[in-house]
């Protein structure tokens, strides 16, 4: 029976049913028309089905999966293919655990490195993202399961990000956020999409009406299933008029019947109601009956240790002391030796299969383990004793293989960092292992970058970044040469905080996110300022070296000669880069990443790489005509290793618009003298005024964060915020955020309704906003009475959705 004659046999209770979660998990049954619930799971790395206590912050257990490198890992291969094998691997274990939609790939882009969870996201650049995530979306789906990019869109800090309003002008909306969004839609056609928490411009992404119905499902053609993230749904009338089909986890049928309401008043048409309904009813179809494929763990196991070698960046090598001689003596130290890290915190943590370490996998290479010591302590405590052992154990190694990196609390979701400094207490013992050994490789796990004022005292530094279950083997690869280092950095690392584009503005405490950096995060910054980095964009070493030469321009494409000039095998990225000469009529980067291909060549062999021109690489968004344009004239294109590896350049000549000359306010931030716009610009980029940035004072409001009770009139208020804040800080203070306590204090008090399932419904929150705004007697009048009667109207509505499936049963 097709869609269209289904809708037909439906109430309207039962359409608005379909729009939200069963439960934490699973979509919403209806036996009327034979449509059974359908499990969500989180994935982006590795799956995480939980069967019992449920939560979306990785705080519960789930089923045992592969835990593969996660997403800030994989972009460093620049590999599709292999992204493309990762998401079939993916897609089966989904399909073998019952799960019908996955909830990844992540693909925001990276406007600082301090965001909290950068790690499970790609590159600071649109093009690396989405073709990487397009080839996850295509691998997941080949094997019956929905893939759900996310979070749609400009969602880049984790501080309040519930309630933060993401402000932005359309050009950089267009050009950087979305772009990567519009190569997976366009490219690998996704079941399903999922929405941010954050406001864009004033409007909860779940129910923005532009984002959502001009761009993703008018201009792109997106005709899959809008799912909003955990709580992230402000109001279901609007969310379902703007194009969001399902709201997660389970708010009960509280919205189900607010939606028949709407339509019954006329607020919400009919039709809109249809077309969610349509889209959840398809999805569901899609992947029921998916059949379920058996799982090889060990050929996954292989695929995450070939992932994580081929995504290894070495970004170090003096005297070509990598790769390690067979039977080298090596002094192992550092606490990540022993216990790897190998994800980040969060609704990401996938429990492993099986967890080699460091130290396992080295005593079973071709390497003398001389010795091992811990180091460091992983809460970043001093520790004498730990320091003197690992100085002792180094002083008799002909090589020290130091592991240090980020502690599990800097990078989670829920929380930014504050710095990008490795804990002190590990770079103290890097300077006192060199002074008696400076033949040192550093490794890094870490799930972002790091800064590097210590890379004097080392001899190589191999970025690991965050390797997955199969991490500490694939290093041992790298570090022995039985693979060829094959990462190539798809974010640059400054040589300070202070260097970033966003610094001293990110992340924004206050109501609103300003983008005042435009169009500019990244190397998009770093290039059009030239100034110095610690390690560029599309950096990487290899174990073997590489020629360029002979380019040339044909038939819109640039094509050049890439020559093994080595005495190994191994690979390299070949990129390429475009941008505008003389003065531009928009504000514009000097170069953007516009094609790229990872080529693998034998030693001495030679092969002619081609780099099409295609849609997106001269175009921009013009804002007065609302749409993609190119500006006419001279454009430089060249082709290296990294955005600064300008050796093979030339100059193409493009037809298109030709443009006023940029307004004189914009010149500061065209020309990089100003990192973020003042208020003038600002208002030029965005065409209208800056919106208040500012909470303001008095009454608390259902879209308020919860921590705002800190300062709020009421006792009441003030009271429960201590409570949560004592808790927050005696769980950093050990070392592990409660990210239940980080959610509570970032999340508005709406979600107190929409994730209760049932228990709690919108009158029952503004209640408790009575009560902690110091009307205590009516507040709590007004909860104790909306419980039950919201107890009442769930019992009765549930009736009737039986009744109406018996009815049709019968």
């Amino acid at each position: 029976m097709n869609i269209t004659t289904l809708l037909a046999r439906l109430t309207l209770l039962e359409k608005a049913a379909l729009l939200s979660g069963a439960n934490h998990w699973q979509t919403r049954a209806l036996e009327s028309i034979d449509l059974p619930a359908v499990w969500l799971a989180d994935g982006p790395h590795g799956l995480r089905k939980q069967l019992g206590s449920a939560d979306h912050l990785g705080l519960n257990g789930s089923e045992p999966a592969t835990c593969f490198p996660t997403a800030a890992t994989i972009a460093n291969s620049w590999d599709e293919q292999l992204a493309e094998q990762i998401g079939v691997a993916l897609g089966v274990e989904a399909s073998a655990q019952g799960v019908g939609v996955l909830l990844g790939p992540g693909l925001n882009i990276k406007r600082s490195p301090l965001g909290g969870r950068n790690f499970e996201y790609f590159s600071e650049d649109p093009e690396l993202s989405g073709r990487l995530a397009a080839a996850y979306v295509r691998g997941i789906q080949s094997q019956g399961v929905a893939a759900t990019p996310k979070h749609f869109a400009v969602n880049s800090q984790e501080l309040r990000r519930m309630v933060s309003d993401s402000v932005i002008d359309e050009r950089t909306l267009r050009e950087v956020y979305l772009t990567a969004f519009e190569i997976v839609v366009r490219e690998a056609d996704p079941w399903a999409i999922m929405t941010s928490y954050n406001l864009v411009n004033g409007t909860y992404a779940h129910e923005n009406s532009h984002l959502l119905g001009d761009v993703l499902r008018r201009e792109w053609g997106f005709s899959g299933a809008v799912v909003s993230d955990w709580g992230g749904s402000n109001d279901a009338v609007a969310g379902a008029a703007a194009g969001g089909s399902l709201e997660m986890p389970s708010p009960g049928l509280d919205s189900a019947r607010e939606l028949v309401a709407a339509v019954e008043r006329g607020d919400l048409s009919i039709e809109d109601l249809d077309a969610r309904a349509a889209e959840v009813i398809a999805l569901v179809r899609r992947v029921s009956g998916t059949p379920v494929n058996a799982v090889d763990l060990d050929a996954h196991h292989t695929l995450a240790r070939r992932a994580a070698a081929e995504s290894t960046v070495l970004l170090r090598n003096e005297d070509e002391l990598l790769p390690l001689k067979a039977d080298a003596s090596v002094a192992l130290i550092g606490a990540f030796a022993t216990e790897p890290r190998y994800q980040g915190a969060g609704s990401s943590l996938v429990n492993v299969v099986r967890l080699p370490t460091l130290r396992e996998a080295l005593a079973e290479s071709s390497v003398i383990v001389a010795g091992i010591a811990e180091g460091f302590r992983r809460d970043g405590r001093p520790d004498d004793a730990l320091r003197a052992e690992a100085v002792a154990v180094a002083q008799g190694a002909e090589v020290v293989v130091l592991a240090l990196g980020l502690p599990e609390i800097a990078e989670s979701e829920g929380i930014d960092r504050t710095s990008l400094k490795l804990p002190s207490e590990q770079l103290r013992l890097l300077r006192e292992v060199h002074a008696v050994n400076p033949r040192i490789v550093v490794l890094i796990s870490a799930g972002g970058v790091v800064e590097m004022p210590w890379i004097e005292h080392s001899a190589a530094v191999v970025h690991a970044y965050l390797g997955g279950q199969a991490g500490a083997e694939a290093i041992v690869d790298i570090l022995t040469g039985a693979v060829e280092p094959g990462g190539r950095l798809a974010e640059t690392i400054p040589l300070s905080l202070g260097d970033t584009p966003t610094a001293g503005a990110f992340p924004s405490d206050a109501r609103t996110a300003e983008y005042r950096e435009g169009p500019f995060p990244g190397y998009r910054h770093y290039e059009t300022t030239r100034e110095p980095v610690a390690f560029p964009f599309g950096f990487g070493l290899g174990y073997t070296t590489f020629a360029y030469s002979d380019l040339e321009v044909v038939d819109d494409a640039v094509h050049v000669t890439v020559t093994n000039t080595g005495a190994r095998s191994g690979s390299d990225v070949v990129q390429m880069y475009v941008g505008r000469r003389g003065d531009s009529g928009v504000l514009r980067p000097a170069v953007e990443l516009k094609g790229y291909r990872k080529v693998r060549l034998e030693a001495g062999a030679s092969e002619r790489v081609s780099l099409l021109f295609g849609a997106r690489t001269f175009r921009f968004f013009d804002v007065p005509s609302d749409s993609w344009q190119v500006e006419a004239g001279e454009y430089e294109v060249f082709v290296g290793s990294h955005v600064r590896d300008d050796r093979l350049k030339t100059t193409v000549e493009r037809s298109g618009v030709t443009l006023p000359p940029l307004p004189v306010v914009l010149n500061p931030l065209q020309t990089r003298t100003t990192k973020l716009a003042d208020d003038a610009a600002f208002v030029a980029l965005l065409g209208r005024e800056v919106p208040d940035a500012a909470w303001g004072g008095g009454r608390l409001h259902r879209n308020d964060p919860m921590d705002r009770m800190a300062n709020a009139p009421s006792f009441v208020a003030r009271a429960a915020y201590r409570i949560l804040d004592r808790r927050r800080r005696a769980a950093e203070a050990a070392g592990a955020p409660d990210l239940n306590i980080l959610f509570l204090l970032n999340a508005p008090f709406r979600v107190i309704s929409k994730m209760s399932g049932g228990l709690a419904t919108e009158r029952l929150t503004d209640g408790v906003l009575q009560l902690l705004n110091g009307r205590v007697v009516r507040g709590s009048s007004r909860i104790v009475s909306a419980y039950f009667r919201g107890r009442r109207d769930e019992k009765a509505t549930r009736e009737e959705l039986e009744a109406l499936a018996k009815k049709r049963g019968a």
